[in-house]
């Protein structure tokens, strides 16, 4: 059998990186050679493994330009058995410093289709040899336009006031419903947004919308227009009653502004929020594994988050 050679790459040799066939196309994703003219993949942040000169593993870290925290595993391919995999890791790992973590991107409802199950599990497998371990799974959902449920009527809403007032809020929601694009503020400015969402989400605080009962304060969103697409960025509630008119408003608000295509990010174990955002029209896009090092060390930074993407 040809021997196996794992090494990184090197200036130029995107093509290289491409050269094995993408084993699930209909995820959106950006190109490696555009990531590369971006700044946000880099040869040294790239490895691939080899077996007569063709491409049977490639993985690729990635970190925005401007970026505070340690870049994260991004792609990870294998047209061979998990072993090869977890070669290719454990030698870029040594390489890298360490482990980082893993984001997963695997398609909407993976587990129900066995065409996606079987280029799925070799790189799965192969991130746990290397040392990586699952911390949980996060639902990318797009409302694309569809017509909103009709408000129940027992709910007022409002923009919210000032950042006090949605700091005040967010302290008092243990659990919040959506939080969109949590894990890359965690690994690229250290920030969680679940307690701070106002060092990720920076735009006006009138664009926050407060869902009322008797006047009272139930449940708190932060739209954002002006991310690098309309989304979600924060949904929470103290009355579970709330919502769906809540969502059905922060996605209203978003369309009159004119978004035809509003993203959530919700955790896979919050089955009744899942299908509250079903109910208000959200399909799921993705699903993402999440995988830390298995001693759970990480790099964190509260520098300049950038963007919520």
């Amino acid at each position: 059998m040809t021997d196996l050679v794992i090494r990184p790459l090197v200036a130029g040799e995107e093509d290289l990186f491409e050269s094995m066939p993408d084993p699930l196309p209909p995820l959106r994703k950006i190109g490696y050679a555009d990531g590369v003219a971006g700044g946000g993949y880099r040869p040294e942040r790239t490895w691939v493994a080899l077996r007569g000169g063709r491409v049977v593993g490639r993985a690729a870290w990635l970190l925005p330009p401007g970026a505070a925290g340690a870049p994260w595993l991004d792609r990870f391919d294998l047209a061979a058995g998990p072993e090869v995999g977890a070669a290719l890791l454990h030698a870029a790992h040594d390489a890298l410093g360490g482990p980082h973590r893993y984001y997963a991107g695997l398609p909407a409802h993976w587990r129900r289709r066995p065409e996606v199950l079987a280029v799925v599990r070799a790189p799965l497998a192969a991130a746990r040899l290397a040392g990586l371990v699952e911390q949980g799974e996060r639902l990318r959902c797009s409302w694309a336009g569809t017509p909103l449920p009709a408000a129940s009527g027992r709910y007022a809403f409002r923009p919210a006031t000032d950042s006090t007032e949605i700091d005040s809020l967010v302290g008092r929601i243990a659990e919040p419903d959506v939080l969109t694009g949590r894990e890359i503020a965690q690994a690229v400015a250290g920030v969680d947004l679940a307690r701070d969402p106002l060092a990720w989400l920076t735009g006006p605080a009138a664009t926050w919308r407060i869902a009322l009962a008797a006047g009272e304060p139930v449940g708190l969103a932060g739209p954002a227009g002006d991310a690098c697409f309309p989304l979600l960025g924060y949904v929470g509630v103290l009355d579970p009653a709330a919502r769906g008119d809540l969502l059905a408003d922060s996605v209203a608000a978003l369309a009159a502004e004119g978004a035809r295509e509003v993203v959530a990010d919700v955790d896979a174990h919050l089955v009744a929020v899942v299908a509250e955002l079903e109910r208000t029209g959200f399909r799921q896009l993705r699903s993402r594994l999440i995988f830390a090092p298995a001693d759970g060390a990480l790099s964190a930074s509260t520098r300049d988050p950038g963007r919520p993407c």
